[in-house]
């Protein structure tokens, strides 16, 4: 039996080696929440809450998550006994709306509990298949389309898999066809993070044949009625992202057509009960799904990575190597991509991979919380 008996919160600050422009904003350094957690039996992993400081995202964020995990996530946990970690879902799920990510943090670290537990690694708990997963790339939005054309060029000399440009409106068409007369077989998708009305259809009408793989949530963040409608005006898939909380919204989107793929966060969804429901869900209509990051520390990355093993995510994540985003990542070994653009599931190793750099975390930390014994 599973019984968490001490959960320790950190609060870290994780400066980006360059700063990440979206269409809500730019982010120079990332506020991370670091969960310890430690079973009855001694064993003891880590894992993330993976919210943003401000509510550009989704409505969560750092400062509600805490609160939440120290007064309604942790009591609903700590002392409890759990037969598999695909029990606490429902445990957290009654009489408690919402805070997806709060609850997250810890329904994941008990699957990381779990297999540290057991001595197995994270992949192999959850039905991970794959040994090695396609890395993708997510730039940031640019200054010009000549400067977004070299960053792409680098990314390709480094074997990225998939290429993810940020677009918003007017960083957009231009932007696109400038990318895609450099490099005409690139693997590229598009992702508005909710930039876009149905007012602005004709810009995404005209990236349409561009050969994209997608075009990542360009309406509203939590729509799926008007995405439906610009489905239907595309030949390029809509992935949907911020609109997909639950498994019931990823069955409300192949009912109303609203899309043809999700990016699956688990963070977003509450964890990897759900992950794994929507996953299973999608392969069952022959549609692909595949694994997006939120500048993840290398904690949130093994989840991830995990995650991308099972068999249904066949297109690359956004699973870049520690190096792309952090000067000195907060985990030994830090992650990296091979030459051929992609990335080891670690599999020699039981949990979740990787070891957590205690020293670094402590020169990061600017807040703590111990709950429990």
């Amino acid at each position: 039996m599973l019984e968490l008996v001490r959960l320790t919160l950190r609060e870290i600050r994780l400066p980006l080696r360059e700063p990440f422009q979206i269409s809500s904003g730019t982010m120079t350094e990332r506020r991370i929440v670091l969960l310890e957690l430690e079973d009855r039996s001694g064993a003891s992993t880590w894992s993330e809450c993976v919210c943003d400081d401000a509510p550009n995202y989704l409505p969560e964020i750092v400062d509600t998550a805490w609160p939440v995990i120290e007064k309604w996530v942790a009591p609903r946990v700590l002392g409890q006994r759990f037969a598999a970690p695909g029990d606490v879902h429902a445990a957290l799920e009654s009489d408690f709306r919402g805070h997806q990510m709060a609850k997250a943090a810890v329904e994941m670290g008990m699957w990381g509990l779990e297999a540290e537990r057991l001595g197995i690694p994270l992949a192999r708990l959850i039905g991970g298949t794959r040994e090695v997963v396609d890395v993708g790339i997510s730039l940031g939005i640019q200054a010009t389309p000549e400067a977004l054309v070299e960053k792409v060029r680098g990314a390709l000399a480094q074997g990225y898999r998939k290429i993810k440009l940020k677009i918003k409106p007017g960083k957009d068409v231009a932007y696109v066809r400038a990318v895609r007369a450099a490099f005409p077989d690139a693997p590229l998708m598009a992702d508005a993070n909710n930039a876009y009305t149905l007012d602005d259809i004709d810009a995404l009408v005209a990236m349409d044949d561009q050969k994209l793989m997608m075009f990542e949530q360009p309406l509203a963040w939590d729509d799926l009625v008007r995405h439906a409608e610009l489905q239907k005006r595309l030949q390029t898939p809509v992935c949907l992202d911020e609109s997909i909380t639950s498994l019931e919204r990823a069955q409300d989107m192949v009912t109303l057509g609203s899309g043809r793929m999700i990016n699956i966060k688990p963070g977003r969804v509450g964890g990897f009960s759900q992950s794994i429901a929507i996953h299973d869900f999608l392969e069952s209509q022959g549609m692909p799904v595949w694994c997006g990051g939120m500048l993840e520390s290398g904690v949130g990355r093994a989840y991830n990575v995990a995650l991308a093993s099972l068999p249904n995510f066949k297109k690359p994540g956004d699973i870049s190597p520690s190096s792309r985003y952090w000067t000195r990542d907060v985990i030994t070994p830090e992650w990296t991509m091979q030459p051929d653009g992609t990335t080891r599931v670690p599999l020699d190793t039981p949990g979740i991979g990787v070891a957590v750099d205690r020293d670094r975390v402590d020169d990061l930390t600017v807040r703590t919380l111990q709950l429990g014994r």
